[in-house]
């Protein structure tokens, strides 16, 4: 499971032109699912989503986690993450999981998320979305468990 992150000011998802979800300061996450993903990477993958820290401290050192600020989490399905890029000129899916267990594992990250986080926002699974967003910083990590 990947999800590349995004600490941002403001963030949210459309779909057909309408608001889906959104969030004020934050960690915009779009996740790409891997064949080989289970519930126990959704377990690693949230700890790591709520406890990465990327917020910036009283001495402007990156040492606080969303979960210390207090911050919102907005989660987008995300194929196209998890393609397979080392060659050629057009990506490969093949490394993406395929889309029911894209689905089920997702769907179980969002589950866990609203138990263990007060601000959970989605995109669509499956929809075409428009992203929009103000990154501070620019601040962006990959993380993979």
């Amino acid at each position: 499971m990947k999800a590349l992150i995004q600490r941002v000011s403001g963030a949210r998802v459309e779909v057909a032109g309408e608001i889906v979800g959104a969030i004020d300061r934050g960690l915009l996450a779009l996740v790409g699912v891997e064949p080989q993903d289970n519930p126990e990477a959704v377990r690693k993958m949230l700890h790591k989503l709520l406890n990465y820290r990327v917020f910036a401290d009283d001495d402007g050192k990156m040492n606080r986690s969303l979960k210390d600020v207090g911050g919102g989490l907005l989660l987008v399905s995300q194929f196209t993450l998890a393609a397979d890029t080392r060659s050629g000129l057009r990506p490969s899916f093949s490394s993406a999981a395929p889309p029911a267990l894209g689905e089920e594992l997702f769907d179980a990250l969002v589950v866990l998320a609203r138990e263990q986080h007060p601000q959970v926002a989605t995109g669509r699974f499956g929809a075409g979305m428009q992203v929009h967003l103000v990154n501070d910083g620019p601040v962006t990590f990959l993380l993979e468990v």
